[in-house]
C-alpha cells in the first residue's frame, strides 16, 4: 500500500496466510498473486519481470521474542527470496523485518545480496519516525544494481511525492555506505482502512509494517530511479 501511495504499481503478490490473502484480495482484487515462495522460487518464470521485488520473509527466525533459531528454523525463507532475486534480476530490492534481525542474520542477508551484484543498505528505523505513537523499530534493507553511481540531476515531480530534489538528496536522509543508519522522517500520511476484528486481524496486525514509511522509501526509490544526470 504504500509503494502504491509513492506512485508505484503492485504487479503481483505472494502469501501464504489465508485471512491475509483475503485482505489482498479484497484490496488488489486485480493483481494476480501465488501462495508458495518456496514453489515461486522453484518455478520464477512465473512471476513478471518488475523493477522492485519488496516484502518481508518471516520474522520468527530472528525475533527477540521467540526462541531465535535462525537458519535452523522451518519459517527461515529468506534462501528462496534470494533465489527469486538471482532468476528475476530486479533494479531495486526493499525488504523488512524485526529488530533482532539486526542481531541474527542481517549479515547473512547482505552478504547474499552482495554476492548477487547488489548494493544494499540497511536501516532500523523506528515507527515514531512517521509520527507514530510507538517506537517499534523495523528494519528495512535497499539494494540495487547500481553500486556507488547514484544519478544526479534535478528531477519532475512525481504525483505522489509532490518533490523536486535530486537523487541523491532524496536519498542522504538514509542511506549511509556500509553502515546501519536510524533516521527521523518527518511526512505524514493518512489511513483510512479498516481490518476484521478477532485473532486473525491481530496476527496480521502484528505482521503489518507502517505504510507510511514504506511510502517514503518508495518515494526515494523512485527518485533515484527516475534521477537524469544535469
Amino acid at each position: 500500500m504504500g509503494l502504491e501511495w509513492a506512485g508505484m504499481e503492485c504487479k503481483g503478490q505472494v502469501e501464504k496466510d489465508e485471512f491475509c490473502t483475503k485482505v489482498l484480495e479484497k484490496n488488489w482484487p486485480d493483481v494476480q498473486r501465488w501462495r508458495d515462495v518456496c514453489e515461486c522460487a522453484a518455478s520464477p518464470d512465473l512471476l513478471p519481470t518488475v523493477d522492485l521485488i519488496a516484502g518481508g520473509y518471516p520474522c520468527q527466525p530472528f525475533s527477540l521474542t521467540g526462541k531465535r533459531k535462525g537458519k535452523r528454523d522451518d519459517r527461515h525463507l529468506w534462501p528462496f527470496f534470494k533465489q527469486i532475486i538471482a532468476a528475476k534480476r530486479p533494479t531495486w530490492c526493499l525488504f523488512e523485518n524485526v529488530a533482532g534481525h539486526v542481531t541474527m542474520g542481517l549479515d547473512d542477508v547482505l552478504s547474499d545480496l552482495d554476492i548477487l551484484g547488489y548494493s544494499a543498505w540497511s536501516m532500523l528505523i523506528p515507527a515514531c519516525a512517521i509520527n507514530s505513537k510507538d517506537r517499534r523499530g523495523r528494519v528495512w534493507i535497499l539494494a540495487h544494481t547500481f553500486g556507488n553511481q547514484l544519478q544526479r540531476g534535478p528531477l519532475e515531480t512525481t504525483p505522489r511525492c509532490n518533490k523536486k530534489t535530486s537523487a541523491n538528496e532524496q536519498l542522504a536522509g538514509f542511506l549511509l555506505t556500509g553502515d546501519r543508519a536510524s533516521v527521523s522522517l518527518a511526512r505524514t500520511y493518512r489511513s483510512g482502512h479498516g481490518v476484521p476484528n478477532g485473532a486473525h486481524r491481530n496476527k496480521a496486525l502484528g505482521n503489518a509494517v507502517k505504510p507510511q514509511m514504506a511510502c517514503e522509501l518508495g518515494c526515494a526509490i523512485i527518485a533515484a530511479h527516475y534521477g537524469r544526470e544535469g
